[in-house]
C-alpha cells in the first residue's frame, strides 16, 4: 500500500525495534528436557484415551508421551509423525483446548490437562532439527500425481504419496510453498521461518517436485492435469474474501485482514509497516484475532474486534480471544457493520447491534459508531479459482465423498476447499493424508492405511 493512500494516523515505525522484537517474540517458547519428563510424568497414559479421539489425525498421544517419559523423544516424533507429518506446525497453531488437551482426562482430576501441543512440539521439533529425514519411500510404481496447493492438504497428501512411491508434483500459486502455514497465522506463533523449515525437511522424502507461481485458471486446467496425471489432488485452499456489502466498502484504508497478515508475515522489517492509531477489526474467528493482535503489536493505540454473534459462537477458540484481549484487544459481541463512514478514507465504522428472533439474526435499531483510520475485514473466505466441472456443495466448497473424492473421476479434494472440517491446519492435514491413502488403494489395489 502507498503512503498516497494512508490516512495521517497510519504510519510506520510507531515501536522501537527492540520493542517489535520482544512483541513478536515466540509465543509458546519450547519446552526443555526436563520441563518436558516433568509434564509427560502427569499423563495417566489412559488406555482409552479421548484425546487420541479429539485429535483429528488419530496420533497416539499416550504412546508418544510415553516415549518421551522414556527420554526416547525421536520414537516419539515418528509416532507423531505416522500420522501427521505435519505435526510439527500443528503443535503450534492447534487449538488444543478445544481438541486433544480439551478431552484430557487431567481436566476432571485437577482442572489443568497434560500440556499436549508443547510436548507434541518438543518431539517434533528435534526430529526437524536432526535434518536427516526419518522417512523413506517404497519402491517406484510409475503412477503420477498433481497436487494443487501447497498448504497443509496439499503437503500432507504429496508426502505420503511419495512415501508409496509415485511421484508428484505440487503446484502453487505463490512464491513460496506452505500455504496458511506460510502466509496466513500470526508471526508470533510460527517464529524463526519454521513454514519454510517445515516444507524442506517434508520435502527430504524424496519424488517430489515443487512448481510455484502456478494458479489454476491461469496456468494450469483441470482437464489438462487429469490428462497428464494419474490422478489429482485439490488443495487449493480459499482465496476470495467476503464483503461486507455495507456503504463504504471500498474506501481507502479498508483491507483483507488475510492480505495484512501476509503482508506482516513477508515483512523483513516490521517497523517498516504501516499501523493505523484506531484499528477496527471486523470478525471473530481466528484470522480476526491473528490481525487484531498482530495490529496491537505493531503499536496501534486502539484495536478493537466487533462480532455479530455471541462470544460462544465466535470461530475463535475462548483460549485466542482471552489471548487477545491480554494484549489491550477489545471485543464487541453481538454487533454487525452497517457503513463505513469517511470521505474517501475511513474515519469511523458504523454498527448496529444484533438479536435473534425465532432463531435469525436481525439488526436492531440501536448502534453506535467506532472511530477508525484502518479497518480489517475477517468475516470468512471463498473458492476464488474456476470449477465448473465440479459438483459444489451448499457452502460453496468441492463437494466430496468418503476421503475426498469429487464429482469428477481421478480427482480428489481436501482442505478449507473442500466440504466439511473445521478449516484447521490439523484437519487439512488428516484430509490430504485419507486422500492419498484412496488414491493409492485406486491406483494399485494396496489395503488403505490410516491411523485411528
Amino acid at each position: 500500500m502507498s503512503q498516497a493512500t494512508l490516512s495521517p494516523g497510519i504510519v510506520p515505525g510507531r515501536l522501537t525495534p527492540d520493542e517489535l522484537a520482544v512483541n513478536f517474540a515466540d509465543v509458546a517458547p519450547p519446552l526443555d528436557r526436563h520441563e518436558a519428563h516433568v509434564e509427560a510424568d502427569r499423563c495417566y497414559f489412559c488406555h482409552d484415551a479421548p484425546c487420541i479421539t479429539a485429535c483429528p489425525t488419530g496420533i497416539d498421544i499416550p504412546l508418544f508421551i510415553r516415549q518421551i517419559a522414556t527420554d526416547t523423544p525421536d520414537a516419539a516424533g515418528m509416532t507423531i509423525f505416522h500420522a501427521n507429518i505435519l505435526g510439527g506446525m500443528c503443535a503450534r497453531v492447534c487449538p488444543t483446548e478445544n481438541l486433544c488437551e480439551g478431552s484430557c482426562v487431567r481436566n476432571d482430576a485437577e482442572g489443568q490437562p497434560v500440556r499436549i501441543g508443547a510436548l507434541q512440539r518438543y518431539a517434533t521439533d528435534g526430529l526437524i532439527a536432526d535434518g536427516a529425514h526419518p522417512f523413506r519411500r517404497a519402491e517406484p510404481t510409475g503412477k503420477r500425481i498433481a497436487v494443487v496447493g501447497a498448504g497443509p492438504a496439499g503437503l500432507s497428501c504429496a508426502h505420503r504419496l511419495a512415501a508409496k512411491g509415485h511421484d508428484v508434483t505440487i503446484f502453487d500459486a505463490r512464491a513460496k510453498p506452505g500455504g496458511l502455514n506460510e502466509y496466513g497465522i500470526a508471526s508470533y506463533k510460527t517464529v524463526d521461518g519454521f513454514a519454510q523449515a517445515e516444507v524442506a525437511w517434508l520435502m527430504g522424502i524424496g519424488g517430489i517436485t515443487m512448481e510455484t507461481g502456478r494458479a489454476l485458471g491461469r496456468d494450469l486446467t483441470l482437464d489438462t492435469l487429469r490428462a497428464e496425471y494419474d490422478a489429482v489432488f485439490l488443495g487449493i485452499g480459499l482465496g476470495a474474501v467476503n464483503a461486507l456489502r455495507t456503504e463504504g466498502e471500498s474506501f481507502q484504508n479498508v483491507r483483507d485482514a488475510v492480505d495484512f497478515i501476509s503482508e506482516l508475515r513477508q515483512a523483513d522489517d516490521r517497523g517498516a509497516l504501516p499501523v493505523g492509531r484506531d484499528v477496527v477489526v471486523i470478525g471473530g474467528g481466528m484470522t480476526a484475532v491473528d490481525a487484531a493482535v498482530q495490529a496491537k503489536l505493531l503499536g496501534a493505540e486502539n484495536v478493537t474486534m466487533v462480532y455479530r454473534r455471541s462470544r460462544d459462537q465466535m470461530g475463535a477458540s475462548e483460549h485466542e480471544q482471552d489471548h487477545a484481549t491480554s494484549k489491550g484487544v477489545r471485543i464487541i459481541h453481538g454487533a454487525a457493520p452497517i457503513a463505513v463512514l469517511g470521505k474517501g478514507k475511513v474515519e469511523a465504522v458504523q454498527f448496529a447491534y444484533t438479536e435473534i428472533r425465532e432463531g435469525q439474526l436481525h439488526l436492531s435499531e440501536n448502534g453506535f459508531q467506532l472511530p477508525a483510520d484502518q479497518v480489517f475485514k475477517a468475516i470468512g473466505q471463498r473458492l476464488e479459482a474456476p470449477l465448473a466441472d465440479l459438483d459444489l456443495a451448499k457452502s460453496g466448497k468441492i463437494a466430496v465423498t468418503g476421503p475426498g473424492r469429487t464429482s469428477l473421476d481421478g480427482v480428489w479434494a481436501g482442505g478449507d476447499c473442500a466440504m466439511g472440517g473445521d478449516d484447521l491446519t490439523v484437519t487439512a492435514v488428516a484430509e490430504g493424508r485419507d486422500a492419498a491413502e484412496d488414491i493409492d488403494a485406486r491406483l494399485t489395489g494396496r489395503p488403505v492405511e490410516i491411523p485411528g
